[in-house]
C-alpha cells in the first residue's frame, strides 16, 4: 500500500563500525538524522525520570556540577558498571530507550509534516533494543573488529579491554548481519565510505519511491 513519506531506515553496527560517519554523510545528502544515543544522553540530564532511576541504579553522587553550575554525569562510572554487570545494563535499557522511542516517533511526525523523504534512526544497538519495529528497512556498517578496538580507542572510549568487553554487550557482527537489508562493509579510507554511502543513499531512495509518496 502506497504511503506518505518518510521512509524509514535503522542504521546500525558494532562499536567502532563506522556506523556514525556512515549517518552523517547521508544527512548532508539530505537524510533526517535521529540519533537514539545522542538522545539519549540527553535524556539521562533533562528527564526527571530518567534522572531518578539512574540515581536509584547507581547512586546520587553520580550526577555532579560542572564548573559552570550545569549539571554534570559520571558517563566513564556508568560504562564501568553497566558493561560489567548485565543485570544493571538490562535495568539501564529498560529505563532509557521507551523515553528514546518516544523521541523517535515525534520526530517521525516532523519529518513527516516538512516532507523529508527519508528519516534515518542511528542505533548502536537497534535490535537488541527492539528498535527495528516500524522501520522500513535496516542498514548494517561493519568492520573486523581489530579495526573496531583501534578506533573506539583513538576515539577516548577507553582502553583496548574496556572496548572488547563493550562490544561482548553487543550481538554478533554475524548475528546482525543476518537480518540487515544493506550491508556496508567499511574496510577502506573515508573517501571510500563516502562513495559507498552515496551509492546506499541512491538505493535507499528508489526503495523509497516504491512504497511512498506525496502527499
Amino acid at each position: 500500500m502506497i504511503r506518505t513519506y518518510p521512509f524509514l531506515v535503522g542504521v546500525t553496527g558494532g562499536l567502532g563500525s563506522g556506523k556514525s560517519m556512515v549517518c552523517r554523510f547521508l544527512s548532508e545528502m539530505g537524510c533526517a538524522l535521529f540519533e537514539s544515543d545522542r538522545v539519549a544522553k540527553e535524556l539521562q540530564l533533562r528527564d526527571p525520570d530518567v534522572v531518578a532511576g539512574i540515581k536509584e541504579l547507581f547512586g546520587a553522587d553520580i550526577y555532579s556540577f560542572d564548573g559552570d553550575g550545569a549539571v554534570a554525569l559520571d558517563r566513564k562510572k556508568i560504562a564501568l558498571t553497566a558493561f560489567s554487570s548485565p543485570d544493571t545494563l538490562q535495568k539501564l535499557n529498560a529505563l532509557i530507550h521507551p523515553k528514546v522511542f518516544d523521541e523517535y516517533c515525534n520526530a517521525v511526525r516532523d519529518a513527516r509534516l516538512r516532507g523529508t523523504k527519508i528519516l534515518v534512526k542511528e542505533a548502536a544497538i537497534l535490535f537488541e533494543s527492539g528498535g527495528e519495529r516500524g522501520l522500513d528497512a535496516v542498514v548494517v556498517v561493519v568492520a573486523d573488529n581489530h579495526t573496531r578496538i583501534e578506533r573506539a580507542v583513538r576515539k577516548g572510549m577507553g582502553t583496548s579491554e574496556e572496548i572488547r568487553r563493550r562490544m561482548l554487550t553487543q550481538w554478533p557482527q554475524e548475528r546482525v548481519i543476518a537480518k540487515a537489508d544493506y550491508l556496508l562493509v567499511n574496510k577502506g579510507s573515508l573517501d571510500e565510505l563516502k562513495t559507498e554511502t552515496e551509492r546506499l543513499f541512491q538505493t535507499l531512495l528508489a526503495a523509497a519511491a516504491v512504497v511512498c509518496d506525496e502527499l
